[in-house]
């Protein structure tokens, strides 16, 4: 196998390599760590690469292996997003104020990885405090998009994308508080699922009202489903996760879609503006579960165009939590359009906050009755495909010094509602950009998900599709 073939090959393929001797762990290994070192001059997909760590655990993993252990990630390349706590490996929350701050412990679900014999490369960029959705930060840079240089690879879970999309090995971490799982997945042509909030650990806990998903980007459904196998189930540092064994996401993507399911499709909420091939693209592959005997509703969800309003007031309110850092030292060098976020939302009161969190739920509310008819609901991931990551929005939009998310109106409404949700790639436009179908599911039908989206797979193949780099 071609050094490229083998950094593209799916972790469910690797373990099998593996167990059978065809290759090692060290040996796959240090042929990902050779290609990133290869491509990250351009890419830029890493802020901490930690080949010494890689090679350690890879080295275990062959000994284990060897020794008869068996461990559902033994040997299998792994990264993990600059936001979460890894120790002994810097977490900087891509922003100079924390420049070189060292965890003294592992979030939980690291930790996991990690006994499951998972090989951790290194932590993957991310813009400032994860603030917006464009792959550009004060302490990395530009993070580019593999499909075209200088490109926007989606936010705050860039350099997890273009680490899948970019043959960094199978398996790489995300997280999503407004679309940051699911927004790189369609910008850089991979699969990114958020799950069911509190499905798995994270810790801390974020400040921003139970917004914030862990979940995986993959290049192949059935990776996501083995990564969430070993991350997924509840932990005491984090007291809103779920108290339920882990489902068979495994099992979830071998089934048959359901004959009959009752699928909805909007595509635009009701009030979302969708580039013309972007919304051609999304249109076309709803087909495709039409032809797998799905019935499918085109729809305009009453709560779809509350939706506005409630992102931007709670997106600038929880930024609040950095405003201690405005008129210091540390001003200067943060993301101009993060001081520009979070200056807005000075001011909000009590009272106001207390008013827009019960209109919140009363939203979130009508999400959840809308479901009740449907299995899933398909959606544009995002409005737009990639553009140039020195800006915040397409030349072609209203510009404005903070708000990405006028591009992004398909994500945070199931990130209030904790519903499952995914990207998946359906297609490129003709500057050869790729595009993202969202599948939301019902809460907790994480399983749900999946299964449509490895019937999606199938139906309409997109792993094999690789950038030239």
């Amino acid at each position: 196998m071609r050094d490229q073939d083998l950094c593209y090959t799916p972790a469910s393929e690797l373990l099998r390599s593996l167990d059978d001797q065809e290759i090692s762990s060290v040996e796959l290994t240090e042929t990902i760590l050779n290609r990133i070192e290869t491509l990250e001059p351009e890419l830029n997909g890493f802020v901490t690469l930690t080949p010494e760590i890689a090679l350690d655990s890879a080295r275990q993993a062959d000994k284990e292996r060897a020794a008869g252990v068996n461990k559902p990630l033994l040997g299998i390349p792994v990264t993990i997003k600059d936001l979460q706590l890894t120790e002994g490996i810097a977490t900087q929350f891509g922003s100079l104020i924390r420049q070189g701050h060292m965890p003294v412990r592992d979030t939980p679900f690291v930790s996991r990885l990690r006994a499951a014999g998972a090989v951790l490369l290194g932590k993957t960029t991310t813009p400032e405090f994860g603030w917006k959705g464009v792959s550009q930060s004060p302490l990395t840079g530009i993070t580019s998009n593999p499909w075209k240089k200088g490109f926007n690879a989606g936010a705050s879970s860039a350099g997890a994308a273009v680490g899948a999309a970019a043959g960094y090995g199978p398996l790489h971490q995300g997280s999503d508080g407004a679309g940051s799982i699911r927004m790189p997945a369609h910008f850089c042509g991979v699969f990114g699922l958020k799950p069911t909030y509190g499905r798995v650990p994270n810790w801390p806990v974020p400040n921003n009202d139970q917004a914030s998903h862990i979940g995986p980007i993959t290049r192949t459904v059935a990776d996501a489903a083995l990564m969430m196998s070993v991350m997924a189930g509840p932990h005491y540092l984090d007291h809103t996760s779920l108290d339920s064994t882990p489902p068979d996401y495994i099992g979830a993507v071998s089934k048959e879609i359901g004959k009959g399911l009752r699928i909805a499709f909007s595509p635009d909420l009701g009030h979302a503006r969708v580039d013309p091939e972007v919304a051609s693209l999304v249109r076309k592959s709803v087909t495709t579960f039409e032809s797998m005997g799905c019935r499918i509703d085109e729809v305009t969800p009453e709560f779809g165009p509350r939706g506005p309003d409630l992102g931007r007031f709670f997106w600038t309110a929880h930024e609040q939590a950095l405003a201690a850092y405005l008129d210091t030292e540390w001003e200067e060098k943060m993301d101009p359009g993060l001081v520009a976020c979070i200056r807005s939302g000075t001011g909000v009161t009590t009272r106001e906050y207390v008013q827009m969190r019960r209109e919140k739920y009363e939203y979130v509310n009508q999400i959840h009755q809308f479901m009740e008819d449907y299995d899933l609901l398909l959606t544009p991931s995002v409005s737009v495909a990639a553009f140039p990551a020195d800006q915040l929005q397409p030349d072609h939009w209203q510009q404005h010094v903070w708000d990405w998310i006028s591009w992004a109106e398909f994500s945070y409404p199931f990130n209030f509602s904790g519903s499952p949700a995914a990207s998946i790639p359906c297609g490129f436009t003709s500057d050869g950009l790729p595009v993202g179908l969202q599948i939301v599911g019902r809460r907790f039908d994480d399983l749900g998900v999946l299964q449509a989206a490895a019937a999606f797979e199938v139906a309409q193949p997109w792993a094999a599709a690789r950038p030239e780099l």
